[in-house]
């Protein structure tokens, strides 16, 4: 099964060379270009959630991520406009991570934001990806640009998911092809709990 969760994103890899204009690492994104029901239909999703917390658990167990074990999990969709989604990611009392959906043509963007507890920015910040295609209602898929590259050699080869069921569950993971480097975090939509405050970089 993993064998075949890794051909699969390898070969939507390879499909997203056709992205790419002459052999440089620049994107064609037409701005005037609006989404496409499936990825409109998540980012409506996504927006219906905003103001809104709910609690995480881990769901893998990579020895990268004692960090995360154990630890209380909370997302918060924070603050929402028009072309972009901000949620926080706490774990326990780290409070630095925020999680950047922006409309970009017709394709999602993923960054992350990650703060100091002073709000500065730490070293190594806004690393993401682009969807390669419209996705499902219920599920995007974010592959590694260039500025990750750039920035995490050992990261080019990252595909984020995320998975947002109404009222169920959000799922965030983290896949590094061709390596055993997996992430996942599920969050249940069933319930709500109280939003955090101070977090790192935000004017509460």
């Amino acid at each position: 099964m993993k064998t075949l969760i890794k051909i699969t994103i390898m070969l939507i890899l390879m499909s997203c060379n056709s992205d790419f204009k002459n052999g440089e690492d620049e994107i064609i994104h037409d701005e005037n270009m609006v989404l496409l029901p499936p990825t409109q239909a998540f980012w409506d999703n996504l927006s219906a959630m905003c103001g809104k917390s709910f609690e995480g658990r881990l769901d893998s167990d990579s020895a990268s991520d004692t960090d995360v074990a154990g630890k209380v999990l909370i997302m918060n969709v924070r603050k929402c406009s028009e072309n972009e989604i901000k949620v926080p990611f706490v774990v326990g009392e780290d409070k630095s991570r925020t999680w950047i959906f922006t409309k970009i043509g017709d394709r999602l963007q993923l960054k992350h934001d990650h703060r100091h507890e002073d709000g500065t920015e730490d070293d190594t910040n806004f690393y993401g990806g682009m969807t390669s295609n419209a996705g499902r209602d219920t599920l995007q898929m974010f592959i590694a640009d260039q500025q990750t590259l750039d920035m995490l050699d050992f990261a080019a080869f990252n595909v984020w998911m995320v998975e947002l069921v109404p009222n169920q569950h959000f799922t965030y993971s983290l896949r590094r092809i061709s390596t055993d480097r997996h992430f996942r975090v599920v969050f249940d939509l069933t319930k709500e709990v109280t939003a955090p405050v101070s977090l790192w970089g935000w004017d509460d």
